[in-house]
Parts: C-alpha cells; structure tokens; sequence
C-alpha cells in the first residue's frame, strides 16, 4: 500500500504513519518541514496555506490519502480535489465536535450536524471540521472515510491532557480528584486510532464513523489511580464534590483536563454510540496500557510534553489545588 499522509510529524499523524510503516507500507509524508517525520518515509514539504502550497503534490499517484487537517475547510477542499484522480481513497480525521450540541448520551453517526462549507475560511473548531469533511467527500464520494474522533490521549500527545496528570501524580501529596470516581469516560489511544483507520481504510469503507471507546471504558477513578500506580508518585487522591470544584471557579476539561462534571456537556463528549465502529473491528486497550505508556514516552522527553501554540496550556496551579482543597 502507498500512504500519502498529509502532516504525520506530530500526534495522530505520527501515530499514523508509524502504524503505516510497521505493516511495510510505502509511506510519503508531506508537510511544512517544522518536525521531522517518523524514519522511514519519503517527506516532501510544502504549506497548505499558501499559494501553490500543493506544488510539491502536483505529480504521483497513492492508494490512500489520510489528512489531519483542522483549519480553514479551504485547504482540505484543494487538496482533495488536486488528489482526486491520483488517489483511491480520502481519509479525513475529522471530530465528534461536528454534532450539534446539545444532543443527548446515545447518539450515533446519524446525529444533527452543525453548518459547515468546504468553502469556507477558517471560523470555529467545529464547523472547520464539518467544512473539511464536505470538502472530502464533494472530492471523493463514497471513498471518502470520516473519522470522527473523541477524546484522543496516549504516546505523542501535544495538547498536555494526559501529560498534566500525569506529572501531577509524579509530584505526589494531596491531590485533587473530580469525581465521582465513577464517572465514565470516552476516549481514544491514538494508537487505537491510527490501527482503526488503516485497517478501514484498506477494507474499503466509507462514511462517517465515530471513534471513540465505549461508554464506561474508563471512568475518572481508573485513569488517575493508573496515572497514580505509573508514576510511583504515591499520591494522595482526595475525590472532590463537582459543586465545591464550581465553587471554587476551577473549569472542567482545561483546568481540569479530560473532566467533565455530570451533565449535558458530560453526555455530548462522553455519551456517544460506537456501535458502528465496534462492527468494524474498533479495539481499545485498558487505559493502564494508554497511561504507562503515554508515561513511559514523557520520561523520555524529560518528563515535558510538546505543547502545541494553538491550543491553551492546561492545569490548575498548585495554589489552586492547595486553596481547593483547604491545605
């Protein structure tokens, strides 16, 4: 199989190109030039976003092509087209953002989407996403597969969810722990994630799927006892009541990254059917894989994550926590 990977310097990417390579692929990774790629590929650079951004593509031909791409729908609508008749299938990662919210926990592929255009300049995160599937599959058709991921942790990750907790449980003492415990999580290793898509995508399917584990895969009890258990930091989880954390004017999901207390917010992001993706061979490893491994990759990096400038840095502050929690 010949891969043309749009980015793959960096997180999914990567993820996916390394998946790519260890099945013997040959794999091309075209990209701005800021990272290396994995060892392996034949790398060809050019920028998206600027004119004649998609030279260095103007010749050659793959079986499939996979595009991370998250800004402007303009730029996956350019490169689609420039594709279509060089490439057998369309792999866009795109994003569950692309529901309407609020929708309730259950909903499947065939939920209420937001507006999109492949048209369209770069606006919000979803309605880019939206753009950006329109755009491959006006190329495309039915060869076009739309992965629409949730949640995405493990090995590379660059948004600094997993990674905060992570170095927060290495530090040790009392530490926060939104609860409940019980509360039910949907994610998906990365690793998952790029396996899924290239085995789909060499089966030929088309359409949107939502990946994501299955509800109550991981609850917010077993991803921090794993990071507590990893990191050897030993410490002390104080299960904290979602109203003192509202209290307290501490965010979920940014401040306290992944969480979300028990609510319509929490039923949008962790509440999705993947039925169609599990029909499909979608696996999941335990989340103490995804966190000793994504822990193991940080101590290799001294134990600080690459953060990407477009998104905020997330964690509260230890003067936070310690206020939170009456220290």
């Amino acid at each position: 199989m010949k891969l043309l990977m749009l980015g793959g310097t960096e997180f999914v990417g990567r993820a996916i190109t390394e998946d790519a390579l260890e099945r013997g692929w040959e794999v091309t990774v075209f990209h701005r030039g800021h990272h290396a790629p994995p060892p392996g590929t034949t790398a060809v650079h050019g920028d998206r976003t600027e004119p004649e951004g998609l030279a260095a593509l103007a010749e050659g031909e793959w079986d499939l092509v996979v595009d991370t791409w998250g800004g402007a729908p303009t730029a996956v609508r350019d490169s689609a087209r420039l594709l279509s008749g060089r490439v057998g299938s369309y792999v866009y990662i795109s994003s569950r953002s692309v529901y309407k919210y609020p929708a309730s926990a259950g909903r499947a592929e065939d939920g209420p989407l937001v507006e999109g255009s492949p048209d369209a300049d770069s606006t919000a995160y979803a309605e880019d996403k939206r753009g950006g599937e329109l755009a491959a599959v006006e190329a495309f058709g039915d060869r076009a597969l739309l992965v629409r991921a949730g949640l995405i942790i493990g090995p590379y990750e660059n948004v600094g969810r997993l990674p905060w907790w992570l170095n927060r449980a290495a530090r040790g003492g009392p530490m926060v722990a939104p609860g409940p415990r019980e509360l039910p999580l949907q994610y998906i290793d990365v690793r998952d994630l790029a396996r899924w898509t290239l085995d789909a995508a060499e089966a030929g399917h088309g359409g949107p799927y939502d990946l994501v584990s299955p509800v109550g895969h991981a609850t917010m009890g077993s991803l921090l006892e794993a990071c507590a258990t990893v990191t050897g930091g030993a410490p002390e989880l104080r299960w904290t009541d979602p109203a003192r954390i509202e209290e307290a004017g501490i965010e979920p999901w940014t401040e306290l990254p992944i969480w979300l207390p028990e609510g319509e917010l929490h039923d949008y992001m962790f509440g999705g059917d993947v039925t169609k993706a599990l029909a499909a061979g979608l696996k999941c490893r335990p989340v103490e894989e995804t966190v000793a491994d994504t822990w193991a990759w940080l101590q290799s990096l001294g134990g600080v994550a690459p953060q990407r400038p477009d998104r905020p840095r997330k964690g509260i502050t230890p003067e936070q926590e310690a206020a939170l929690l009456g220290l």
